[in-house]
């Protein structure tokens, strides 16, 4: 198996070379010229396979090694796409997928049910929030990754699979076979009203089937009385750029820029405006951002403030004005390739600077995920675990006098570079040292199983009695993750308490209501979405802003006859 990759390394070159000198029109020798380096890579190959220390050196991953490392000379966005990570960016892409219908997280190091979804397999089956997946098909999950689970979990239309489960309270282990069936891939993860009048949409990422599942998600949050709307992209790491723009279309005038490719072929240069498909939003908007949001989020976030339809509030987000066109090569590998930089309807080039590979991920702790999967996921599914950000890393944007100025189009200042810059900066509280240690341990999702509610949880209006919150703590210090002196101490600050109340409540309430009950309930130590709120005033006053300018349009073009020219 070994040579054949060898001979397929050097047809590739050989192949290039010789396509390139037909093309050309110049017949050139391997080995002299241009492309002399070539035979050096060749020889670099042969090299390395047959005198490195470790024996057994396969030609694949030296040369998988070997464009990786080409591929990051160009930008830290270019990259190739073994078969498997192929299969997979194509999978998320999807609207739909075959598999179980469970969201699953890694907890205290154990692959665990968080909630199945109402009317899939799994549901129907009887898997239960906070059951353990032992084994799959026998085979044990603790020598899995997450996503060699979630792949082993999914598969063809109905066929079956075989889950072992482990549920708290019962001794013996639960087979289960479950057969496998179309699930929904929503990318509207959450869409809610958040109290009267105010509702609530969070986009995940940008499938195949965004723009649709918001547009129905904003005529429902209507017909519920929605007057005004908080739009959260916060970890949102982008997806298609159709997709991006289709969400943007919703929010911005009839016949706007959303955004403006520009490439070095002639077909890479492409402006997008507003299709009028949708009617525009016309509602006091703001939009939630973070170092997480990047790509496709900071299109649509982009868009909507510089044309002054909403405000945007958190922190800068991650600075990505790339876009990559994916190629399928051949053994079903592929090349996302960038074709192009973006631009904001104000002519913005977000991307932050990458001259330096290591400066560009390494300052940027996007969402302080850890390696025992605070942030997980089931069939392809994003899902945070915990439902809380990490600790941000040390990364500071630069400051706005070293970034080139914009305008919107009332002629606020907005800047390029960095990211997009939120109209008001706003960090996430982290929880105290205690609660951060207790989460990381996913004691808060354990002690409603393993110790039981000892209350009846019967609607949302149940609250964390203080009986119950002191039993909790007898059994943080029972199960010796904290001393009885670092519980009390820890007390004194009354955030810890209350912390702890709604960690528990998100908990319980996604187990006993499902997950939208459960992200309400842990959304009240949410200060950036408080702010939000405080600040959907202010975005009406802006709104009617933008109204009064596009009236004002529309009366000078009846005027004299003219077309407005934006």
């Amino acid at each position: 198996m070994k040579k054949p990759w060898r001979n397929v390394a050097l047809v590739l070159f050989l192949a290039a070379v010789l396509v390139g000198g037909v093309a050309g029109g110049n017949l050139l020798a391997v080995g002299s010229g241009e492309f002399a380096p070539i035979r050096e890579y060749t020889d670099l190959v042969e090299a390395a396979h047959a005198h490195y220390a470790v024996p057994d050196v396969a030609y694949r991953d030296l040369i998988y090694g070997s464009i990786g490392g080409m591929l990051r000379s160009l930008d830290p966005h270019t990259s190739f796409l073994p078969p498997v990570a192929y299969d997979s960016m194509r999978e998320r892409q999807q609207s739909s997928f075959y598999g179980l219908g469970i969201y699953v997280g890694t907890r205290n190091g154990r692959l665990t049910v968080i909630s199945p979804i109402e009317g899939t397999p799994g549901y129907k089956k009887g898997i239960r929030a906070g059951d353990i997946i032992h084994l799959i098909d026998g085979e044990p999950t603790e020598e899995m990754s997450p996503n060699e689970a979630i792949r082993n979990l999914k598969g063809p239309k109905g066929t079956d699979v075989t889950v072992t489960l482990l549920r708290p309270g019962f001794e013996e282990p639960l087979v289960v076979t479950v057969t496998r069936a179309e699930i929904p891939q929503e990318t509207v993860r959450h869409a809610h009203m958040l109290k009267p009048g105010i509702g609530y949409v969070l986009i995940s990422d940008f499938s195949r089937s965004t723009g649709g599942e918001l547009a129905r998600a904003l005529d429902d949050l209507r017909e519920q009385g929605m007057e005004r709307l908080v739009l959260d992209l916060r970890e949102n790491g982008g997806g298609l750029l159709d997709q991006a723009i289709e969400v943007s279309d919703q929010f911005v005038p009839s016949g706007s820029a959303i955004v403006e490719t520009r490439g070095r072929i002639p077909s890479s240069h492409q402006t997008y405006n507003s299709t009028g498909r949708h009617e525009p939003l016309g509602l006091p908007l703001v939009v939630l951002v973070n170092r997480g949001s990047a790509s496709a989020s900071e299109i649509v976030s982009g868009a909507i403030q510089d044309h002054d339809v909403g405000l945007v509030v958190g922190v800068s987000t991650w600075g990505k004005g790339l876009v990559q066109t994916v190629y399928e090569l051949s053994y079903g590998a592929g090349l996302a390739l960038t074709t192009a930089r973006y631009y904001t309807p104000a002519g913005r080039l977000i991307q932050r600077d990458y001259s330096s590979y290591w400066d560009y991920y390494t300052e940027y702790d996007v969402n302080g995920s850890n390696e025992d999967g605070e942030e997980s996921a089931e069939e392809a599914l994003v899902l945070e675990a915990d439902g809380s950000d990490g600790p941000l890393g040390d990364f500071e944007p630069p400051a706005a006098e070293e970034r080139p100025v914009f305008h919107t189009d009332l002629g606020r200042e907005v800047f390029g570079g960095g990211g997009v810059t939120p109209d008001y900066v706003v960090e996430l509280d982290q929880p105290p040292a205690l609660i951060w240690r207790l989460q990381a341990r996913s004691v808060f999702h354990r002690f409603p199983f393993e110790a039981g509610n000892g209350e009846e949880v019967e609607s949302t209006d149940w609250q964390v009695s203080d009986e119950y919150l002191a039993r909790f703590w007898e059994w943080v210090v029972e199960e010796e993750l904290a001393t009885a002196e670092e519980v009390e101490e820890a007390l004194e600050d009354e955030e810890v308490g209350r912390y702890a109340r709604v960690r528990l409540r998100y908990e319980i309430f996604n187990t006993a209501f499902g997950l939208t009950a459960g992200y309400r309930a842990g959304a009240e130590l949410d200060n950036q979405l408080s702010r939000a709120l405080e600040l959907l005033d202010e975005a009406e006053d802006l709104l009617e802003q933008r109204l009064d300018l596009d009236e004002d349009g529309r009366s000078r073009t009846r005027s004299t006859g003219l077309v407005a020219a934006r």
